[in-house]
């Protein structure tokens, strides 16, 4: 008849150590991505704060001066075009974050620096993994959108301060919409071969441009409208000027917008884990 020993209590301590990063690696991959943040710190706080100030003070004290016609509709007639833009401008500034975080840092965990490497030799999944890195963006998304509305409303620029609280949250829900599509492509990525650049300049911009951000979609020549319909940018604007100053009578219903939102980031949530899974542990 054998017996076998109880472990020793440094073996026990081990044990412990080791089931830790079965429940919070992501954690501590959001934790670590968040520190090497500090790297470019003054950017983010630069563009958090100075990109909203910049375009809220063109917006609001040069372009807007110079509109003789309503361009903003509510439920109750125009709306300022400050007041119009601004849930746009917001939106667009969460995707920005997602488009820097989710596209060359990807790609450097994986080739360049080969950051995702060492955690893929300890317990942490790449599951895990990919969620740190999401978390993590997630953070600097909401630095972002949140100085953005705390200056739409030093602005005057939200006719719902109260109901437009959670503006940012939809700002970061239109991030991840359009950063995790991104993130899967990016991680699948094996050369640079400017295809992100191909991302930035055929992709982002449009969406910037022609997703009703300076102007009512409608406007927009049929031909061009599908791209506002297909982007996280126009929906995510959508459903923020509905919660800062109503929507206008006709416009899509906002549970509508969401639903579309949480299908993009849902959809490339999963097929960025399956592509991070596949490369780390292939």
């Amino acid at each position: 008849m054998t017996t076998t020993s109880a472990p020793s209590p440094a073996a026990q301590r081990a044990l412990a150590a080791a089931a830790l990063p079965r429940r919070l690696g992501w954690w501590y991959v959001a934790e670590a991505q968040l520190r090497s943040m500090k790297a470019y710190g003054w950017t983010i706080v630069a563009s958090g704060v100075g990109q909203p100030l910049l375009y809220l003070l063109g917006i609001g004290l040069g372009l807007a001066a110079f509109l003789d016609v309503s361009i903003g509709q509510g439920p109750d007639g125009p709306v300022d075009y400050v007041t119009f833009v601004a849930p746009a401008l917001l939106v667009t500034a969460a995707v920005g974050v997602a488009m820097d975080e989710f596209t060359y840092a990807v790609m450097s965990g994986f080739k360049w620096r080969r950051l995702y490497w060492g955690p893929n030799a300890t317990p942490i999944s790449p599951a895990q993994l990919a969620t740190g890195v999401v978390v993590a963006c997630v953070g600097r998304m909401l630095f972002t959108t949140v100085a953005y509305y705390v200056l739409m409303v030093a602005f005057g620029a939200v006719g719902d301060p109260l109901a437009g609280l959670a503006i940012p949250l939809v700002g970061v829900l239109a991030g991840l919409a359009f950063g995790l599509p991104v993130m899967a492509f990016s991680a699948s990525l094996k050369d640079d071969r400017g295809q992100i650049a191909l991302v930035q300049r055929f992709v982002f911009t449009p969406l910037f441009l022609f997703s009703g951000t300076f102007y009512p979609l409608t406007t927009v020549p049929v031909a061009l409208q599908w791209i506002g319909w297909v982007s996280p940018v126009w929906h995510a604007s959508e459903v923020g000027r509905s919660l800062s100053y109503g929507s206008p009578p006709g416009a899509w219903p906002v549970g509508v917008h969401l639903a579309v939102l949480l299908v993009m980031a849902g959809a490339g949530a999963v097929v960025a884990g399956r592509i991070f899974t596949r490369r780390l542990r292939g």
